[in-house]
């Protein structure tokens, strides 16, 4: 007699359909992705503003195109006070193993500011073959356009 095999993927009924897409909007309120940012840049969507929460060494090693660098350590009220409060701040760090970009986007987030995180930071942008900007100079990807991952 064959052994039956239980589902470990079904020992967890899904969720109804109106809760998964609940869920799903909701996850998307409170993230990004490397693909959807690069478009907005690409497109110079003014309403976004991408932050790099890495020090400042690290940002003029490598960033992405029109990121400014914001240290979520250096993130102070009388700092965060000037920034635009009608704009979206997309917080980015190395990556997976870094929650540099969860800091500072709780730092934004508690300061009053519209936030999202970019999953994977700039480990995901790299490997989506984004273009990445050296020096301290903020650069754009306006100029470079933005490549196509197929999503």
């Amino acid at each position: 007699m064959a052994k039956q095999h239980v589902s470990s993927v079904l020992a967890f009924p899904p969720a109804t359909p109106a809760l998964m897409a609940s869920a799903m909007y909701d996850k998307l309120c409170y993230h990004t992705d490397a693909w959807d940012v690069a478009q907005d840049l690409a497109n110079g969507i003014a309403d976004i503003v991408v932050v790099d929460t890495r020090s400042f060494a690290h940002y003029c090693a490598g960033h992405i195109p029109g990121a400014v660098s914001l240290p979520h350590r250096e993130m102070t009220s009388e700092r965060l006070a000037g920034l635009d409060n009608t704009l979206v701040y997309i917080t980015y760090c190395d990556g997976i193993g870094c929650n540099g970009s969860t800091k500072g986007a709780w730092k934004l987030a508690s300061a009053g500011l519209q936030v999202k995180e970019l999953l994977g930071g700039l480990d995901f942008w790299r490997r989506d073959n984004h273009p990445i900007q050296e020096g301290a100079q903020a650069g754009s990807l306006v100029e470079n356009g933005a490549i196509d991952c197929g999503c």
